[in-house]
């Protein structure tokens, strides 16, 4: 167990937990490099020290986590699409950037762990301290899904994973067999928004990991806002990968799911 433990934050509650994880696992200093209008800000309260930056400043991270001891980190939390295409890269990461042929999730932030790695900051998988979060086998939360809707979710898994072995997306939503939207570059909500519209109120969200998935980044992650969205766009089934999904903030998940009559399956892998 690190003494100083690094978090590369971006949105959403994933940060908090693993702040809570890396806490409660015994680590006695836990370092934040933040993002500006990614981060929340009250994540400061639950950390040692913090400090923030734009998207894009690599050298910048990498001299703080140095300063601050940290030789041990994890990302937790997405970022933006809108923020990466507003990318303003420092000049560390403009040399990473012009060494791709390709610029996905996989390559980009292979190059970032190769950098930390270069400058003695070993990169941990993401689901690091958060084993208890990773979704189990069966009904997790809300009813019991119709013999059609777990036959969708069968389907939508296939297809799920075809399209993340592509490069594409993780995250698929069909109906009565029929694929309705393929989540992109603009992510698993708007992709949610998409499919849920032609879906009239009756449709099954799947979200699965990559073959070969690389758990140092880009893990698959449901929260409450997933089921606030599929609330609100008429998605009635959410079906994600047993043991390689995270499921935070589990108790609001539950709620939504039991006011909304929204099931929440976890598919074997």
């Amino acid at each position: 167990m690190p003494e100083t433990f690094g978090i590369i934050a971006g949105n959403g509650a994933y940060p908090f937990a693993a702040a809570e994880g890396a806490r409660k696992a015994g680590t006695a200093r836990i370092v934040v490099a933040a993002f500006e209008g990614e981060t929340r800000p009250e994540l400061a309260h639950h950390v040692d020290a913090i400090e923030w930056m734009r998207v894009g400043q690599l050298g910048r991270l990498i001299k703080y986590f140095k300063a601050q001891g940290v030789c041990r980190c994890m990302m937790a939390g997405q970022i933006a699409p809108k923020n990466l295409f507003d990318l303003r890269p420092d000049f560390r990461a403009l040399l990473l950037l012009g060494k791709l042929r390709e610029r996905n999730a996989e390559s980009i932030f292979g190059a970032i762990a190769d950098e930390l790695a270069a400058a003695g900051v070993e990169l941990l998988p993401a689901t690091t301290f958060l084993q208890d979060h990773l979704a189990a086998e069966g009904l997790v939360a809300g009813p019991a899904p119709s013999r059609r809707a777990r036959e969708d979710a069968a389907f939508g898994l296939r297809i799920a994973k075809e399209v993340s072995r592509l490069d594409i997306g993780q995250t698929v939503v069909v109906k009565n067999g029929t694929v309705l939207a393929v989540e992109a570059f603009e992510g698993t909500n708007e992709a949610m928004r998409r499919g849920g519209q032609l879906g009239r109120g009756d449709a099954t969200m799947v979200k699965v990991s990559k073959p070969g998935q690389d758990f140092r980044f880009d893990v698959p992650v449901i929260g409450s806002h997933t089921l606030a969205t599929a609330a609100e766009v008429g998605i009635r089934l959410i079906a994600i990968e047993a043991g390689r999904t995270l499921l935070l903030e589990r108790e609001q998940i539950e709620a939504v799911a039991v006011r909304e009559k929204i099931s929440v399956l976890g598919l074997a892998p």
